[in-house]
């Protein structure tokens, strides 16, 4: 069974960084990592319904190491922790919700925007959302999305390892969905070729939160869970963390 890592005790340098509502801000040591809102920690509700108990400090690299997604555009499975140089390659990991959801067509749709930027700051992107490679081609097609930088996660195996939260109350009940409507003009926009048809067969995949990763070779650099549908990450915290060097 795959193990959920929580980011609880993340080593923050700063000792004032302060909890700002949308992100923990303070210099990082080498090994810790820049922590995205109200990401510290898997909380009990995300434990229970993914099914998985957080194990403290385990780290995410070593969490993932077991874990496969499947290539939008071949179908073949590839270890996640192959995508990327283990060594000093700098990966935005992007795990969507899934290929049916408007919001996370949105989503895409500012990544495949913000690509000549991830390329700038020497990072490589990969996108994961829940469903069948079938499925996300759907998304690669239609709205367009670089099928290359897409992968499907089916069985929602990253996201487990990852606490990434699961839920009715996440999906449809939480404040933080309420965001979306400051943004409804780009959603239109983003989602003028939307199909429902990327929604996942097995219905319990719709129910999944998204979140953002980045890695610095093994290391974490950033985390962002997202708290309700539409709750993204905010693009120029991500990519700041691409830019960031460690300090030893």
């Amino acid at each position: 069974m795959a193990t959920a890592i929580s980011l609880r005790g993340a080593p923050l340098a700063a000792p004032r960084a302060r909890y700002s509502g949308r992100l923990v801000r303070a210099s990082l040591p080498r090994g810790g990592a820049r922590v995205g809102r109200r990401s510290l920690s898997v909380s009990a509700a995300a434990a229970d319904s993914s099914g998985l108990a957080p194990i403290a400090g385990a780290p995410a690299w070593d969490a993932l190491g077991g874990v496969s997604v499947l290539a939008a555009g071949t179908g073949d499975a590839v270890p996640l922790t192959d995508l990327w140089d283990p060594t000093e390659g700098v990966a935005v990991v992007a795990l969507l919700r899934h290929f049916g959801c408007f919001c996370c067509w949105e989503l895409a749709s500012v990544l495949k925007d913000s690509m000549g930027r991830f390329d700038s700051a020497g990072a490589k992107l990969i996108a994961i959302g829940v469903g069948t490679p079938d499925k996300a081609r759907i998304l690669a097609d239609r709205l367009p999305f670089p099928v290359d930088s897409l992968y499907a996660d089916p069985e929602r195996k990253a996201y487990n390892v990852l606490g990434l939260y699961h839920g009715l109350g996440r999906t449809l009940f939480s404040p933080s969905s309420a965001k979306i409507y400051s943004r409804l003009d780009y959603i239109k926009k983003a989602t003028k070729n939307y199909t429902l048809e990327g929604t996942p067969n097995d219905l319990t995949g719709v129910l999944q939160q998204g979140g953002m990763f980045v890695f610095r070779g093994k290391e974490l650099l950033y985390s962002w869970k997202d708290e309700g549908t539409g709750d993204h990450a905010p693009l120029d915290d991500v990519l700041s963390a691409c830019r960031d060097v460690p300090v030893a």
